[in-house]
């Protein structure tokens, strides 16, 4: 069995970090999200994985490399324009051949890993099996109807009219099968290839299409809130360690993760919190579900439940929260205007003005 993962897309949520990074490369609790997608597909027991990149293929080969760090074999396949998750299977099919395979979106997050889910699939080998869990906003994404015995009965694709409140989660399991449905399907009014279509033309040829239901966590991180939401998630799970240096003056409360190299100074850390390798905490708060990257410096500041990328500061800055700042910024306090009046009064005129 082999691993499709999508790591292409322009990440326009994500804007204006996207301009200048991956989407998939984002780190949540200081770890890149696409590397918890890899970390799952390896502890499932797939070793060839197909990673599908697009404009920023430089930045994601330089993370992953070849996978072995990973405990992966890794093929890049690259996609001229994102042009949909089904042409992504498409251009895919020489790395995949006519094995099974599981395709992972490398900007979603799913707590628990595909270890069940993959095993399921392995003894039963439906032509296709699906992740679904219900949403309060079923417009935003592709929902499933399903039959009175539990069956995927139709798909529909951002449908104005959702027939259900179960989304399609970035996880799907097909046998060989979905090559010809990919083959045999339009584009949509997207000018895309959507999944939804394949996996409905699959239904449609009386395949067998199955589903699960998950009511564990699960996130699309394509925007900020999700973004803070997944490292607020993670860092719940944090083992607290100390392995950089605090001084005798600062107070660590609760799970906090303090990687080597990193300096704490005059400082109150609340966890769960991370500090990354080579930053600097000095007279500052940082409060809980927040994450320092690497080689940053905080300075007579508070920061709570955000993400800082690494190389940047905050300097002097009373209070950052349920923020993300990308790589190499620097945030600072305003200059103060100088206060003035300016009067152009009468004569035996009276004015009081607060001071």
């Amino acid at each position: 069995m082999k691993a499709l993962v999508l790591s292409g897309g322009s990440g326009t949520r994500l804007r204006p970090i996207t301009h200048t990074s991956a989407k998939q490369l984002v780190p949540v609790a200081n770890k890149p999200v696409l590397f918890y997608g890899l970390e799952a597909i390896a502890d499932a027991g797939i070793k060839d994985v197909g990673i599908i990149v697009g404009d920023t293929a430089e930045e994601i080969r330089e993370a992953v490399g070849d996978g072995s760090t990973l405990g992966i074999n890794v093929t890049y396949i690259p996609q001229d324009k994102p042009l949909g998750l089904a042409h992504a299977v498409l251009i895919a099919q020489e790395f995949l051949g006519d094995d099974d395979f599981v395709m992972y979106l490398g900007d979603n997050f799913i707590v628990g890993g595909i270890n069940g889910l993959v095993d399921e699939f392995r003894t039963e080998r439906p032509d296709a099996q699906i992740l679904l869990t219900r949403v309060p906003n079923p417009t935003s994404f592709g929902v499933a109807e399903l039959d009175e015995s539990g069956r995927v009965a139709g798909l529909e694709e951002k449908p104005a009219q959702p027939k259900s409140d179960l989304a399609l989660v970035g996880v799907y399991l097909f046998t060989p099968a979905i090559h010809e449905a990919v083959r045999s399907i339009e584009p949509s009014w997207r000018g895309e290839l959507e999944i939804t279509h394949a996996i409905q033309w699959l239904i449609d040829q009386h395949k067998d299409v199955r589903s699960t239901t998950i009511s564990g966590y699960w996130k699309d991180t394509g925007n900020v809130a999700d973004m803070l939401e997944v490292n607020r998630s993670v860092l719940e799970t944090l083992t607290p360690s100390v392995e950089g240096t605090v001084d005798a003056s600062s107070e660590i409360i609760g799970r906090v993760r303090i990687d080597a190299g990193a300096e704490v100074r005059g400082s109150r850390i609340v966890g769960p919190a991370i500090i990354g390798p080579g930053s600097v905490i000095s007279d500052s708060y940082i409060g809980p579900f927040t994450s320092i990257s690497e080689d940053c410096r905080i300075d007579d500041s508070e920061v709570e439940y955000s993400i800082v990328l690494r190389e940047s500061s905050i300097t002097g800055v009373r209070r950052v929260e349920t923020s993300l700042i990308g790589r190499n910024v620097q945030v600072t306090p305003a200059p103060r205007n100088p206060a003035a009046h300016r009067l152009v009064l009468g004569d035996h005129s009276k004015v009081q003005i607060s001071s």
